[in-house]
């Protein structure tokens, strides 16, 4: 695997695992597929984890892999789950054009699932990286410390 450190423990990596589209329809429910490989966007305030404030760990909807801890999630107000910092590694940042403006797609690094977008410099001082994850609920599933995943949409 290449890969290139970018700001707050972010890469842009390789992607690790490598399925066809086929693939993903058989094993994403069509709302996930959506999300995760049209790269679509849930309505605000209808995502099941933007006020959800349990203890755990929150997983890719598609490949599984650990990309936020619970504490480093806050109530920003945007309708939809909001993070100031990803884990080491697990998520890939990515220039975003779509729509008449620049922004930057954040997505997992392990299968390049789509999960969002992340903001720089919008106010949220009160973050310890001034940056906010705003990722889609149905990109998500959430592992509580007992290891049980929650993985209903």
């Amino acid at each position: 695997m290449s890969s290139q450190t970018t700001n707050n423990n972010q890469t842009q990596s390789t992607v690790h695992v490598q399925k066809t589209e086929e693939e993903w329809r058989q094993e994403l429910s069509p709302e996930r597929y959506h999300i995760l490989r049209e790269k679509g966007t849930e309505m605000a305030g209808t995502g099941k984890y933007e006020r959800h404030k349990d203890t755990g760990t929150y997983l890719c909807g598609a490949c599984n892999a650990e990309l936020y801890k619970s504490e480093h999630k806050f109530s920003s107000g945007c309708g939809w789950p909001a993070f100031y910092d990803a884990l080491p590694n697990a998520v890939s940042r990515n220039v975003d054009t779509s729509h008449g403006m620049k922004r930057t797609e954040i997505t997992c690094s392990n299968c390049g699932g789509h999960l969002g977008h992340v903001f720089q410099g919008e106010g949220w001082k009160f973050t310890p990286a001034d940056e906010r994850h705003c990722v889609n609920s149905l990109s998500l599933k959430f592992q509580k410390p007992d290891g049980t995943v929650d993985d209903s949409v």
